[in-house]
């Protein structure tokens, strides 16, 4: 066929050919662009064994577990963390070494635990009470340069292999189980105590004789005699260790650990192999159990406390006296440390309490006079 018709028809057969060649190709470019993920998903999953700084049945193992099925979950199959408790492959104390050196993936513990090494870990853990709470400590962490400078303590003043999330905002520390009451600061002084961190060299300078266990370990040497007090952390794990059942004077309000958070722990060259979508799936499932180990720590532990009181526990409120010694005795804590990093420390900590709790006690009204009208007793 000639002319312009003809001419028509082979330019509609052109078109129709070329429709179809780019039809074939897109579908085959989709049905690669498909396969693509379906290829990562077959891989298998990058897989890392953590251990825990606590006894299986504490409720710290709890929340690492929960920080575990995070990550798990919104990894999609592409990352599984097993985790171990305290001791599986190596002691609790040890555990930071065993990151740093490969022979665990990870782990979560306290920073507190490795002041040892330097005081100022405990600083990133049990930090001075400077009027300020554990949420507090995490936002000076996350927004007042803490992370920065525990960086800086584990990488470069210690050249550590590790990657540290510092999560879980820890209340006020009871202040211990006593065989007796402790009324004065007298009667603290001779007397063989457990503690951590810088609550160690407080207890030191207000008199007692220092003893520095894992959580496990602490009411076997209560019960044997070995200790005359110690303090944990909260009436959860303080009842599921077993602290009723060799003491039943129960002492809260404290200063010797007046806030405390997590840290969880990745050794630095496997954290940094991993995908950087993997990495922020780290990063905010810490963030993320930071937050609901607030909340659950909130009724867990107001509800044993309850059940502490009921199996014959007496709980007394530590008197003044004792809370003005440890404030003292505080002063002393953090002049006697010179050394330069830990003097960094603190002073960036003093500064954004200053501003920060400053800000808190200006605009928000007191809790206690709130609580008192609803909840006075008769």
């Amino acid at each position: 066929m000639d002319g312009p018709v003809a001419a028509d028809a082979e330019d509609l057969c052109e078109t129709k050919t070329g429709r179809r060649s780019f039809l074939a190709a897109a579908a085959a470019a989709t049905a690669g662009g498909l396969a693509a993920p379906s290829l990562v998903r077959a891989q298998a999953a990058v897989r890392l064994k953590f251990q825990s700084t606590w006894p299986n049945k504490d409720i710290f193992h709890e929340y690492a577990t929960d920080f575990v099925k995070k990550v798990n979950e919104m990894g999609g199959g592409r990352i599984q963390i097993e985790l171990l408790q305290a001791g599986a492959v190596v002691p609790a104390f040890q555990l930071l070494d065993a990151v740093s050196t490969g022979i665990l993936d990870g782990g979560h513990g306290v920073a507190a635990y490795w002041y040892g090494k330097n005081k100022a870990f405990s600083l990133f853990g049990t930090a001075a009470p400077f009027g300020w709470n554990a949420n507090q400590l995490l936002a000076w962490i996350n927004y007042g340069g803490g992370q920065q400078l525990y960086d800086e303590l584990t990488q470069q003043v210690l050249k550590l292999n590790v990657r540290g999330f510092l999560s879980g905002p820890m209340p006020t520390q009871p202040f211990g189980w006593f065989k007796k009451e402790i009324a004065t600061p007298d009667d603290f002084k001779g007397l063989k105590y457990r503690t951590v961190g810088l609550g160690a060299d407080l207890a030191k300078e207000m008199g007692a004789a220092v003893t520095i266990l894992p959580g496990g370990e602490i009411v076997p040497a209560i019960d044997r005699g070995l200790i005359d007090g110690a303090e944990f952390n909260n009436p959860s794990s303080d009842k599921v260790l077993g602290f009723p059942d060799v003491s039943k004077i129960y002492m809260v309000q404290s200063y010797h650990q007046a806030l405390e958070c997590f840290e969880i722990l990745f050794n630095k060259r496997k954290f940094e192999g991993l995908p950087a979508d993997v990495q922020a799936i780290v990063k905010y499932a810490a963030e993320a159990a930071s937050a609901d180990m607030s909340w659950k720590a909130q009724d867990r532990y107001s509800k044993d406390l309850e059940a502490i009181k009921a199996a014959g526990v007496k709980v007394i409120e530590t008197p003044k006296p004792i809370l003005e010694a440890q404030l003292a005795a505080w002063d002393k804590v953090l002049e006697h440390n010179q050394d330069p990093f830990f003097q960094k420390v603190v002073a960036s900590q003093k500064d954004f309490a200053k501003r920060v709790v400053g800000m808190t006690r200006e605009m928000e009204a007191p809790r206690d006079l709130a609580y008192d009208h609803f909840f006075a007793k008769a």
